[in-house]
């Protein structure tokens, strides 16, 4: 139960954060936010957690938030602005996995504790780092895609409708791409079928949640165009 309540308030935190940030800085802003929640939900995912009887990473939430600042990029600033963001996210995800591959190449001085710790964080598997990259690049480009084709289908009508129709597909396709990747094969069938599917149920859950807040973004992005 503990876990639990707090999930939900750290999701709720964090979908706050992404408007409160969008509202302060604007495009610039949600630029930010892609690579920090990123960089942090790469961390984030090596941590195990049992939530509502099921065993997931811990990175969830802040990975369904990317999605929900692309999102944001799409429908106040066109598909290229929310292309470069996703390419300006996957190159930073690729130079942090290079150069803390560098990093821990240097010998630790004979006092240093941090090494250890380093190794323990940033020594992925080789495949773990392919998957985590060549998810996000397909799932952020079709979340991308999808948005736009919904917006254009319905006349910018229905945000709802492109807002969790993109998210839910895109976020299927980095489960598959990335569970099949780094783990098919290190785990018996069953239990590789169990851990893809928890992951993906709870990024739906987030993705979910995410849509009022999508929304309170538009009212907030009307307003700062009257200002304008």
């Amino acid at each position: 139960m503990y876990n639990d309540l707090l999930w939900i308030g750290f999701a709720l935190m964090d979908l706050s954060l992404v408007l409160i940030i969008y509202r302060l800085f604007g495009k610039t802003g949600l630029f930010g936010l892609i690579v920090f929640n990123l960089m942090l939900c790469n961390i984030q995912v090596l941590k195990t957690v049992e939530l509502f009887g099921m065993t997931t990473t811990l990175g969830n939430v802040l990975y369904a938030s990317v999605f929900l600042s692309t999102d944001l990029l799409s429908e106040f600033y066109g598909k290229e602005e929310a292309k470069k963001a996703v390419l300006l996210g996957f190159a930073t995800l690729l130079m942090t996995v290079v150069y803390m591959h560098i990093a821990l190449l240097f010998k630790p001085a004979p006092g240093d504790f941090v090494q250890s710790h380093l190794e323990s964080i940033f020594s992925f598997l080789p495949r773990v780092a392919i998957g985590s990259l060549a998810a996000y690049l397909v799932s952020q480009f079709n979340d991308v895609y999808i948005f736009h084709a919904l917006k254009e289908k319905y006349d910018g009508r229905h945000l709802w409708l492109r807002n969790n129709a993109s998210t839910l597909l895109s976020q299927l396709l980095d489960s598959l791409i990335f569970c099949f990747i780094a783990l098919w094969g290190l785990f018996p069938k069953d239990v590789w079928i169990e851990i893809f599917i928890t992951t993906y149920v709870m990024k739906v859950v987030v993705a979910i949640l995410d849509t009022p807040f999508i929304y309170l973004a538009k009212r907030m992005g009307l307003k700062q165009a009257s200002i304008l």
